[in-house]
């Protein structure tokens, strides 16, 4: 097992942890990761575009003229699609882009995106990040102590108090254990673990 040193927000080493291999330093396959970030782009995809099509644009259901005799081509409806104002043939409709991977798959993209920060040097365990207040220049002051410009920080549970605090920082954004995912880990240069997260990551994705 690879082991890292746990700092606190005063950025001073407290003391060591073991990673497990299966986890951190898992072999890094760039198409698993790119087909992980693509499941979850598309999920996220409105897909509202719509069209009307001739049942449902406003307009009158009277034959325009008589079928023969007046020289005209025949017609039906002014809604038809061949007039101006009629309805679209084929149009967009809203609709979902999402597609789905296995639970196996989405597992491994995650487990491998952590060991690509982990491999770079760009993850750091933390003791612990209690916020006293809710004080966006109390968080800022931790991230320069930390020397980290851009960071998911990772923590157990929701804490109103460090989310608050750091909302409205641009480059950083926390979430809980259960909410990481492959997208955030490959959007943010760093990771900040807190150390009651790792067990938490264990259970979650080697399970």
């Amino acid at each position: 097992m690879a082991v890292t040193g746990i700092v606190n927000i005063k950025n001073e080493k407290v003391g060591e942890i073991e990673l497990n291999d299966n986890l951190f330093s898992v072999e890094v396959k760039p198409y698993i990761i790119h087909d992980v970030v693509r499941m979850q782009l598309a999920g996220r995809r409105a897909g509202n575009a719509c069209t009307k099509t001739r049942a449902e644009v406003s307009g009158s259901n009277a034959k325009p003229w008589r079928q023969k005799g007046t020289g005209r081509a025949r017609s039906g409806s002014k809604r038809s699609p061949v007039w101006r104002g009629g309805g679209t043939v084929f149009g967009p409709k809203p609709r979902s882009y999402s597609f789905k991977l296995s639970k196996k798959v989405r597992k491994l993209g995650l487990r491998m995106a952590l060991s690509s920060r982990f491999s770079e040097n760009r993850l750091v365990v933390l003791d612990a990040f209690d916020m006293d207040e809710i004080k966006t220049k109390n968080f800022v002051n931790v991230m320069g102590t930390l020397k980290l410009d851009n960071a998911l920080i990772v923590i157990p549970e929701n804490d109103e108090k460090l989310e608050r605090s750091s909302r409205n920082v641009p480059g950083y954004k926390v979430i809980p254990t259960a909410g990481v995912n492959v997208y955030d880990v490959l959007l943010h240069k760093n990771i900040i673990l807190l150390q009651s997260c790792v067990d938490q990551l264990e259970k979650r994705l080697l399970s």
